[in-house]
């Protein structure tokens, strides 16, 4: 039995400018059957999207994913609130370091993973300004590394 290969549909690489991510754990997705064909498409938004948790369950809100356009009555709406599929544990986890200040849970990617719909979270604390500006400041000079390096072999 060959084993389907991860499909990416959407990254959010907002998130890592943002917050420093700490934890990352894997999360099923409870969808209708528009969206999952959406989905496939790789119609998807998570750059506004965050993780809630009610009465022991999670839930994303704010993720977009847009129509399937010959899904006509079937469609539901793009932003609606969509169930997170976790262990109770790690529900239980998550929840209580939310409840600690500074943290918050952020979506970082949604694939496919042998066939079924996954989305990748992560327990984030927000950065500080300064902390942007070290992060592209490293980011620069890392590059001017690089090009200095690949100059420096060719010729």
């Amino acid at each position: 039995m060959a084993r389907e290969a991860m499909k990416l549909v959407s990254n959010n690489k907002k998130a890592y400018h943002d917050y420093f991510i700490e934890e990352k754990y894997e999360a099923g997705l409870a969808l209708h059957g528009t969206e999952v064909k959406s989905l496939r498409m790789g119609k998807c938004s998570i750059k506004e999207a965050f993780v809630q948790f009610e009465n022991g369950e999670a839930f994303v809100l704010g993720m977009n994913i847009s129509p399937y356009e010959k899904g006509n009555i079937f469609n539901k709406d793009p932003l609606r609130v969509r169930k997170l599929l976790l262990h109770k544990y790690e529900i239980g986890k998550l929840a209580g370091k939310m409840a600690q200040q500074g943290y918050t849970v952020v979506p970082l990617q949604v694939y496919f993973k042998d066939g079924r719909a996954k989305i990748e979270i992560g327990l984030a604390k927000g950065k500080k300004l300064y902390d942007k500006r070290r992060d592209i400041a490293n980011k620069d000079m890392r590059r001017e590394h690089e090009r200095e390096f690949k100059i420096k072999n060719l010729g």
